[in-house]
């Protein structure tokens, strides 16, 4: 009777195993029809949550491609460079494509250009391959109400690009520099992810903006399409036949992250940090 009844709890465990089995095979088929959607939306301040999403992605062996939808005039370098370089790592995993919302610009099309193909819309406000560094004056003001500044600092420069002072030439030469530089990187960036001569990019990098149509021109831009274009174009590339299915996070922001949004940024720009951005300003 006990051996009966191991007999029979082994058939039944085995019959689980096998139903499990055949359950998770047949989730799998139109798991392999997968496409993610990954939206990248307002100024680029901060590029953890893009990178890890993009990141869980590539490594998810369900999803045959990545969309990005940009809708971004740009925003910090640092955090537009570390999304760039996790696009680049992603498409040697699985295809990534871009759609352009209605502005992809600057800070917003550097992160675009490592992709396999970007598609726009014909009005998408595109390019402006440019650096910006904005810094306020407000000695004038201060001057007005009475108020002065001291300052200890350990070397010369170190107060540099402050907003109580008028910027002296050899600072503006020194951020020059910097601006030049950071400039550079940029240009090599697209020229690298778009496989184009520096040489070209560096005639179109002067800051100036292109529509969609405009961009296809300059080769910026491979092909014209909204999302649903782009959803398509990427299922045959990677040889869905059908209709993918798109899988998309939603996550809900916090209180912190609303209030954080509706207070004025330029207030957090004139005190103790300087932010230098790849930022298209109309």
């Amino acid at each position: 009777m006990k051996k009966s009844c191991i007999i029979i709890s082994i058939v039944l465990l085995c019959l689980m195993v096998v139903s499990l089995s055949l359950t998770l095979f047949q989730k799998k088929i139109p798991l392999r029809s997968r496409l993610a959607l990954v939206r990248i939306e307002g100024p680029i301040l901060d590029s953890r949550d893009i990178v890890e999403e993009v990141k869980e992605y590539a490594r998810d062996h369900s999803i045959k491609a990545i969309i990005l939808r940009i809708d971004s005039p740009g925003g910090a370098v640092a955090p537009s460079q570390e999304i760039y370089e996790e696009v680049k790592k992603a498409t040697a995993a699985k295809k990534v494509v871009v759609s352009m919302g209605s502005i992809a610009a600057s800070g917003g099309y550097y992160i675009a250009a490592p992709a396999d193909m970007i598609i726009a819309n014909p009005g998408t406000l595109t390019g402006s391959i440019g650096v910006i560094m904005e810094i306020p004056n407000i000695e004038g003001l201060m001057s007005k109400i009475g108020v002065t500044t001291e300052v200890i600092k350990s070397g010369k420069h170190k107060d540099m690009a402050s907003a109580f002072r008028k910027m002296g030439v050899e600072e503006r030469e020194l951020l020059q520099g910097v601006m030049d530089n950071v400039h550079e990187q940029f240009i090599r960036a697209v020229a690298a992810g778009r496989k184009l001569k520096v040489e070209d990019v560096r005639l179109i990098a002067d800051g100036r903006i292109f529509s969609g149509e405009q961009a296809k021109t300059q080769k910026l831009v491979d092909e014209l399409g909204t999302l649903e274009d782009t959803v398509k174009k990427t299922a045959e590339l990677v040889g869905i036949s059908g209709e993918p299915d798109l899988v998309e996070k939603k996550e809900k922001a916090s209180i912190m992250e609303l209030l954080k949004s509706r207070f004025p940024k330029e207030l957090t720009d004139i005190f103790p940090t300087l932010r230098i951005k790849f930022l298209y300003t109309p």
